[in-house]
């Protein structure tokens, strides 16, 4: 299967209170070297951050085709992204956060790949974004390797994603009820149940800018890790898995060693890398807990 390129991408930014950040962003979509056509919508989930008047009459607005849409009402990247596709004109859909850097070459790589598939994600890296010792609290996979959702079929981060606007329609719009993570896992899974293929493209790369604040990062990696115990709540009668029963004893052995009350030229991990690791069981426990299944 070869598809046409597209008439028009739109590429579509959920956006929460990134007034800060999101120029990094814009900057870098002005600076994709994607021949075609494309619209950047900017989709506010109340922002409290004067976002709106930071986009009006933006200096990149015409370069862009940038628009913001108000997404209000609903908390959630899911909401903001499927009020986004409700005003988005594009036969292709693209979409990144306001957070992250979309590399030069990023727009151009996921059509290519789109060109033979339903859907295509890209990787992502931490090193260009942020400071190499908070760089190090999350581990990515090279670029060639895609990730799987509880042993059962490929997924792709939402970060970095894209599909045609007529597998959208068939799929149906992202699950609102995912608010703290997971959303991209669920959506991958729903688009293979119904048939379509999901590729990657591996030099569509994705900055990832980590959160740099201890308790945000394990904010975050602890509501993932819930969110992980869903995926495998709603999807074990179709195959998803659990993760292997050593992996567990085998952190927690890994956390005793290297715990932050030791002196530091007895550890190798940072506490940055610990709390990855120690946050992960913590949400897993509470995810097993809250969905009454066993996912540790």
């Amino acid at each position: 299967m070869t598809r046409d390129l597209p008439r028009l991408v739109s590429v579509i930014v959920p956006t929460f209170n990134c007034a800060h950040l999101i120029e990094v962003q814009l900057t870098a979509l002005a600076e994709q070297d994607y021949p075609g056509e494309f619209e950047v919508i900017v989709s506010d989930n109340g922002s409290t951050d004067n976002l709106p008047a930071l986009l009006t009459n933006h200096p990149l607005a015409a370069l862009l085709n940038l628009r913001c849409v108000d997404s209000a009402g609903v908390v959630g990247a899911s909401h903001a992204r499927n009020v986004g596709i409700g005003h988005a004109r594009g036969d292709f859909l693209a979409f990144c956060d306001a957070d992250d850097r979309a590399h030069p070459n990023w727009l151009t790589e996921m059509v290519k790949v789109a060109s033979t598939s339903d859907a295509v994600g890209g990787p992502i890296e931490t090193a260009s974004l942020n400071a190499p010792h908070i760089a190090k609290w999350l581990p990515v996979p090279p670029p060639d390797q895609q990730g799987s959702a509880a042993g059962m079929f490929r997924i792709v981060g939402s970060c970095n994603f894209g599909l045609w606007r007529s597998v959208f329609d068939a799929v149906g719009p992202w699950d609102e009820s995912y608010v703290t993570g997971s959303e991209d896992a669920d959506y991958c899974l729903r688009l293979q149940l119904a048939g379509f293929g999901l590729s990657h493209a591996p030099k569509a790369l994705m900055a990832y800018r980590v959160r740099t604040s201890h308790s945000e990062f394990r904010k975050q990696q602890s509501a993932w890790a819930q969110s992980q115990v869903r995926i495998y709540a709603q999807y074990r009668d179709r195959g998803a898995q659990r993760p292997p029963l050593t992996m567990s004893p085998m952190q927690l052995i890994m956390l005793a060693l290297h715990n932050p009350a030791l002196p530091r030229s007895l550890r190798q991990l940072s506490y940055g890398e610990w709390l990855f690791y120690a946050a992960g069981i913590a949400g897993r426990v509470r995810g097993s807990i809250r969905h009454r299944v066993y996912f540790v």
